[in-house]
């Protein structure tokens, strides 16, 4: 869920913000959740030490954001194997969150949700599954993601993550008209994650040697994305699956990073035109700064 700061809890700055922090602590750990608390760049008051590359997110070339369900003064998220649990969990975030309003909320899960390897692994509404590019250990997960020193970065936020959040609806009508084989040439991957080119699953391919598209096509998903798959993309995806009905469902993108331009913003203009972008419309969604464990971020972020 996204949140807005009441015209009145704004001129509190940070101590709002400690409130909100508290209260999803608070709900989080009730029901035995893993909630964090994400900041918008419109959160930070004039003059404090806000993360160097939060802005709010633009409009990418095919997005067409609804200003209803898209950016936020903070982001809440609340993940567990219950859905009750963690419906419960947002309620109670919403009651205990005094001077903050609901900007929009969706709900998402993971189908087929397991861990192979090291990676998170979990079925997207178009049969495929995801996670197959992101790290396996804990090191080369922090190396991806987390915020070092000597990044320009305000010295409070090292350690913290760059969250991009993207609401994608996809037509799955459509996309269920194509053959398998077809679908396959598009993400450039079979459905269960073993590459075209005859790689095996747990090894990356070498598109050079493949410079025509012959085998894996030029367009597809997963050859644009990271065209060297033995240096892939300073970031680490974890996305979760909607379904609002009436044919409304996607995918709730989200990757963590150090840096947004290397990191989201790098793939995002190389996937402009290619061939998974007819089945595909982005809506909504932000960019977040997730701090350090701890609230000791606080003060040293608002000056309060």
């Amino acid at each position: 869920m996204a949140l807005d700061l009441t015209a009145r809890e704004r001129l509190q700055g940070g101590g709002a913000v400690r409130r909100l922090q508290q209260a999803v602590v608070a709900a989080g750990n009730r029901a035995s959740l893993d909630t964090w608390l994400g900041l918008g760049s419109t959160v930070f008051p004039k003059g404090s030490q806000q993360p160097r590359g939060l802005r709010e997110m633009p409009s990418f070339a095919g997005d067409v954001l609804d200003a209803t369900q898209s950016h936020g003064d903070c982001l809440v998220q609340l993940t567990g194997p219950d859905a009750d649990a963690v419906r419960d969990a947002a309620e109670r975030v919403e009651k205990l969150a005094a001077g903050w309003r609901l900007r929009w909320q969706l709900d998402g899960f993971r189908a087929e949700n397991r861990v192979e390897n090291g990676k998170g692994l979990a079925l997207n509404p178009f049969h495929f599954t995801e996670g197959f590019g992101n790290p396996g250990t804990e090191r080369e997960l922090a190396d991806r993601a987390l915020v070092r020193s000597g990044q320009g970065e305000p010295a409070w936020a090292v350690g913290g993550s760059y969250q991009v959040v993207r609401i994608v609806r996809f037509a799955t009508e459509l996309w269920d008209k194509d053959s398998v084989p077809e679908q396959e040439r598009v993400i450039g991957r079979r459905r269960d994650g073993r590459w075209l080119d005859g790689t095996p699953t747990k090894e990356e391919p070498n598109f050079a040697a493949d410079p025509q598209g012959k085998l894996t096509p030029l367009d597809s998903h997963v050859r644009l994305a990271a065209p060297d798959r033995r240096n892939p993309p300073p970031l680490v995806r974890r996305s979760y699956s909607y379904d609002r009905g009436n044919g409304d469902k996607g995918l709730v993108f989200s990757c963590f990073q150090r840096d947004l331009a290397q990191g989201f913003e790098a793939v995002q203009k190389r996937l402009e035109g290619e061939a998974m972008a007819k089945y595909v419309l982005t809506t909504g969604g932000g960019y977040f700064f997730v701090p350090p464990a701890g609230d000791a971020w606080i003060d040293a972020a608002f000056g309060s």
